[in-house]
């Protein structure tokens, strides 16, 4: 099974991104998602934006994650 984490993109520089959820950035390759913007919404995984999505699902799911992490505790 894999997890991929929305995160929001802050920056774009041919074909590369910085995405940002938690305080953590990372850099990430943009080849399967050319239409991402400044300020999209993108699900990561593995160093790569799979997919642009809702700002309102993704921020659903950041929810989702966060209390799952707060039950584990």
């Amino acid at each position: 099974m894999c997890l991929a984490v929305p995160m929001k993109l802050t920056a774009v520089n041919s074909g590369r991104g910085i995405v940002e959820s938690g305080g953590v950035q990372i850099f990430i390759m943009l080849t399967m998602t050319p239409e991402a913007r400044c300020g999209d919404y993108v699900l990561v995984h593995a160093g790569f934006a799979l997919t642009v999505v809702d700002e309102r699902e993704a921020l659903k799911t950041l929810d989702l994650l966060k209390e799952l992490v707060r039950e584990g505790e």
